[in-house]
């Protein structure tokens, strides 16, 4: 019995034996697993941008995009390249009435930079913000040889005196007396002198180019009834980085415009964008704008502009959004003479980028700050304005002493 009883005593054993390997490879195995990722070596990090906060749009930019606003508020006027009739609502061709917002805009900086649902892609922010300086900016002048006496003499007096090598005036005609003033860059684009389609169009590539030659970070466009508030551009445009694809301006609609772009076999095809009204002025990041080069450069503005048959600004916000599917951010810092600027709150006017003055049909449309200059000596306010921004400026009227008693 005993022989017999042995061995089973020996295969219990066994059997335990064979347990306590088991569970105790089972634990092994689970401290293994657990150790695998911490013996790999580290992945590189990647700079993944942050998501973009997004922005709440102020309750102008809800109203201006609601709808036209009245007639009344409008400053009128018609613009003679795309036949926008702006006091009376209709239009010649596909764009319609060309209107800007002018309800009472109290908003702080940031309010003025809004990006409606569906529209811009690039908000400002910490991670995007860029070490810039007023030589990173091209800021590009349109202007006509008629214009040069009394519109050019003003700015060149004005704001463009604190930025000579930064700006660059574009007309069509040879200035042998401004090309002899030091510090002014004036370029003859050979460009007509008619304010057509084609003409505008012409100058729009011929600083398109100027700009890719320059090497600096912004490209800015202006026309020649613009003052421009260097602190404020410069202050707008670090919020950004070049190297994003930044198209920054004001629509002068409230709708995209639709265009028959022209296709190869002959046919039209129906395209929608929204674009930056160059008579307010708009800006457009270095990286964005390379981007562009096969629809800009060398000429190739001019054919492209031809395939939808619109205004210098039109192509660029149709190669912008319709062909590079970069959307348009809003600001409200931008300003035309097509906009009642007497609704523009004077507590904030020297916080905007642009600001303009109307024409000969409404030429009370100016800006409503009062200065040293009366509205017979300043009919612009362009003065007034330089001289709150430059009071050290040697024209502008010195503070009056106190008399003492």
């Amino acid at each position: 019995m005993r022989r017999l009883h042995r061995p089973a005593r020996m295969h219990i054993a066994s059997v335990g034996v064979s347990k306590v390997g088991f569970l105790f490879s089972l634990v092994l195995c689970g401290l293994l697993l657990l150790l695998i990722p911490a013996l790999q070596p580290t992945a590189r990090q990647v700079d993944l941008p942050r998501p973009r906060p997004r922005v709440k749009t102020s309750a102008y930019t809800l109203q201006h995009n609601r709808g036209l606003p009245a007639a009344s508020d409008s400053a009128g006027g018609t613009d003679r390249a795309t036949g926008l009739n702006i006091s009376s609502g209709r239009s010649n061709g596909t764009v319609e009435t060309e209107r800007f917002g002018t309800d009472d805009y109290r908003g702080t900086y940031s309010d003025a930079v809004s990006v409606p649902e569906g529209r811009g892609q690039i908000l400002p922010g910490s991670r995007s913000r860029d070490l810039l300086q007023l030589k990173d900016i091209f800021i590009a002048v349109k202007t006509t040889r008629k214009y040069h006496k009394s519109r050019l003499e003003l700015l060149i007096q004005t704001w463009i005196s604190q930025a000579k090598e930064q700006t660059y005036l574009f007309s069509d005609g040879e200035d042998k007396e401004l090309q002899m003033r030091k510090g002014v860059n004036i370029i003859n684009t050979n460009c007509s002198a008619a304010h057509t389609r084609q003409a505008l169009c012409c100058k729009m590539s011929v600083e398109y180019d100027k700009f890719i030659e320059s090497q600096k970070k912004w490209f800015c466009h202006v026309d020649d009834d613009n003052y421009v508030i260097l602190p404020s551009l410069l202050q707008l445009l670090s919020s950004y980085h070049h190297s994003q694809d930044v198209y920054l301006g004001r629509p002068s609609l409230d709708h995209p415009i639709e265009a028959a772009e022209r296709v190869k076999s002959n046919g039209l095809v129906s395209v929608k964008f929204w674009f930056a009204t160059g008579g307010a002025g708009f800006c457009i990041s270095r990286g964005l704008a390379l981007k562009m080069s096969p629809w800009a450069s060398l000429g190739n503005f001019i054919s492209t502009a031809e395939k939808i048959r619109l205004p210098d600004d039109c192509t660029v916000g149709y190669i912008i959004e319709a062909l590079l599917e970069v959307k348009l951010i809003d600001t409200h810092l931008f300003h035309s003479h097509l906009e009642n600027l007497q609704k523009l709150p004077t507590d904030n006017v020297l916080e905007q980028v642009t600001l303009s003055y109307g024409g000969y049909e409404n030429r009370w449309n100016v800006v409503g700050i009062v200065g040293g200059f009366s509205l017979v000596e300043d009919p612009t306010r362009f003065k007034t304005v330089h001289c709150l921004l430059y009071p050290a400026t040697d024209w502008c009227p010195k503070p009056k002493p106190h008399n003492k008693k």
